[in-house]
Formats: structure tokens, sequence, C-alpha cells
């Protein structure tokens, strides 16, 4: 028998929820939780193009979804090893991002290479290390990733070790260009 869904609120719940019309199981939908690295070697930042969509060819963070039974570090060093083929050393966590329009939660942490070797992963068509002046703005993949250089930069001048946040205002959908995002676009 195939499950059919339906939605509807559950007694006790304000949200309307897909109830199986069956069993009457409730499938929760949660936000993504990502994890990733402003990653920091002989005063560089480690960044990968992406070779995979969305935004495929474009620069990023070492960054992608935590898995089942993963600790936050331990994704953010999974993910550089995927991307990066980079071992990290994990510093701190420098920022926790809300993208509701797509659902996520962002853990970002300040981390540096723990042997000073990387290549470019299967997820990524290049990898390299900038000077925070050389980086290319321009053609950085997502808004979080321009809200974590920066914040990293910040980081780097001595502001407190307290994790930032989403710029005032700032819910993701918005690139430094004012180009808007639409829901469900990366």
């Amino acid at each position: 028998m195939t499950p059919s869904f339906s939605l509807r609120t559950p007694e006790d719940d304000a949200l309307p929820r897909k109830i199986c019309d069956t069993c009457g199981f409730v499938a929760y939908e949660n936000p993504k939780i990502v994890v990733g690295s402003v990653v920091h070697h002989d005063r560089k930042i480690l960044l990968c193009k992406r070779a995979i969509e969305p935004r495929k060819g474009f620069w990023t963070i070492p960054a992608g979804y935590l898995e089942l039974n993963e600790t936050p570090e331990d994704g953010a060093r999974r993910e550089a090893r995927e991307e990066a083929e980079a071992s990290l050393t994990i510093e701190r966590l420098l920022a926790v991002y809300a993208v509701p329009r797509i659902s996520q939660v962002q853990l970002i942490y300040r981390a540096r290479l723990a042997e000073a070797t990387i290549a470019a992963g299967p997820e990524s068509q290049a990898v390299d290390m900038f000077a925070f002046d050389a980086i290319p703005w321009d053609e950085l993949a997502f808004p979080s990733v321009h809200w974590a250089l920066n914040h990293d930069r910040e980081a780097e001048a001595g502001a407190p070790p307290v994790p930032f946040g989403n710029p005032d205002g700032a819910t993701g959908n918005v690139m430094p260009d004012g180009r808007v995002l639409k829901t469900g676009e990366f």
C-alpha cells in the first residue's frame, strides 16, 4: 500500500504538517544544518570553486550539510576534506547564520590547515588560498560566504570570541550587489 499524506494541523500544534491518512504519522520537515569553516594558512584564506550546483563555478568556503550522527566540528572537518582535501584544526565557532528562504541554519567555524596541502576534491573545480584583499568578491557563491569572510576579518582584528549572526535585517535573500534571490533559490 502506498502511503497517502494530506496537509493538516495536528492536535496540540499550530502549523499544518504532512500527516499520513492511514496511520496518522506526522512527517515533520525541519531546517537543514550547514557546517563550514573559514580556513587560514600563512595569512591567507582557503576558497573552493564549486563544481556542483547550486552556483557552480563560484567561490565558497568549504561547507555543506551536517550528516546524521556527526558533530558540527566533525562535519566541518569532513567538508574541508571532501572539497579541498584539507585537514583542519578547528579554532572556534565564528558565526551562526539563519537563511529562512532555504530553511538553513549555518554553523561557521574559524579553522587553520593542520597540514599545508590542499587539492580540489570531487565537489570543487579548483581550490586556492587568497589574501583578504585578493578574494574574488564578485565571484562568491552565497551571501553568507560574504558574511563569514567579513566576520572572520572582524575576529582577526580582535572582535570578542562570541559567534556572529546575520547582519542586521539580512535573511540571506540579497547578494551584496543588491540582487534579490527568490524563495528556494540558492
